[in-house]
């Protein structure tokens, strides 16, 4: 028997829808040899035709065979689609995910392989399997999936059993972790109780120090407040003072800048410089006289 790679159940069943699909492959090429004879019967009773009645009678042939080979083809996928259905429907049971290559629908070497097991095996596998039941997909209850899932469930027991065991530990390790951080609690209060009248008089001896401390303060603001006033008031009498030297010296500048003012203007130089001055004035009032006459009206 020529072997697919499944075991002996999977087989069967391959057998089993090999059946279905042959005799419903038959029942339609019979259907196809009827249409044909009736033709015979009904047409073909002349001796002569014209080429439009033979044209006419193979149109109407036609049509028949396909609608008939259409209709299988569409019954034929429908089915499939049925099986197909069954099929992931057992798979999803057991929480697997089926997939197909649509590409290995087209494979010769396989179609070939599946019509050299129809020839040869299929005619004694059928005899073999006449005390059978009907073609139909059961849950599978033994090897293949059943055994995985087995093994799976024996893996997850022992795994279960491994963190109950570790479960255990960590819980008496928590119990002893728990019953140390008791024992550290109690210890860290009395040392808080100890530490805390310890600080307690410390703070009496930094409080106490800090008053005398403040007291000094300000026994020494008071005095430097004393001497600032002093200090602030002598600063006011030097300002006046000051002020008052200021303006005196001011009003001596001002005496002395105007006695400068007239010695220099009494000097020669002073007079020739003004002599030049007024005669550049006056050349310039003549240039200009000049230029105006050289300008256009507006």
């Amino acid at each position: 028997m020529a072997d697919f790679g499944f075991n002996e159940h999977h087989q069967n069943e391959i057998i089993n829808y090999m059946r279905f699909a042959r005799s419903k492959r038959l029942l339609r090429v019979k259907t196809i040899d009827s249409c044909f004879e009736e033709l015979k019967d009904s047409r073909l009773v002349e001796e002569t035709f014209t080429v439009d009645e033979v044209r006419e009678m193979l149109d109407g042939l036609q049509m028949v065979v396909r609608g008939e080979v259409e209709m299988e083809l569409i019954n034929t996928a429908h089915t499939n689609v049925l099986l197909l259905r069954q099929l992931f429907s057992q798979a999803e049971k057991f929480y697997l995910r089926l997939q197909s290559d649509v590409s290995e629908l087209e494979n010769r070497e396989l179609l070939e392989q599946v019509a050299e097991f129809e020839k040869t095996d299929f005619t004694s596998a059928n005899k073999m399997n006449q005390e059978a039941s009907k073609p139909k997909l059961a849950p599978l209850n033994e090897g293949g999936v059943s055994e995985l899932l087995n093994k799976e469930i024996a893996r997850l027991q022992e795994e279960n059993d491994k963190l109950k065991s570790r479960l255990r530990t960590l819980e008496s390790q928590a119990m002893s972790a728990l019953d140390e951080k008791t024992k550290a609690e109690r210890a860290l209060k009395d040392l808080q109780r100890t530490q805390g009248e310890q600080q307690l008089c410390s703070q009496m001896k930094e409080i106490s120090s800090l008053e005398d401390t403040v007291a000094a303060l300000k026994e020494g603001y008071e005095r430097s407040l004393s001497a600032n006033a002093a200090s602030q008031k002598d600063l006011q009498e030097n300002l006046v003072t000051a002020k008052h030297d200021l303006l005196r010296v001011q009003e001596q500048l001002a005496l002395a800048e105007k006695e400068l003012e007239k010695k220099f203007q009494q000097t020669a130089a002073y007079r020739n410089m003004k002599e030049i001055l007024t005669k550049k004035n006056e050349q310039i009032k003549e240039i200009r006289k000049r230029l105006q006459k050289y300008e256009p009206d507006d």
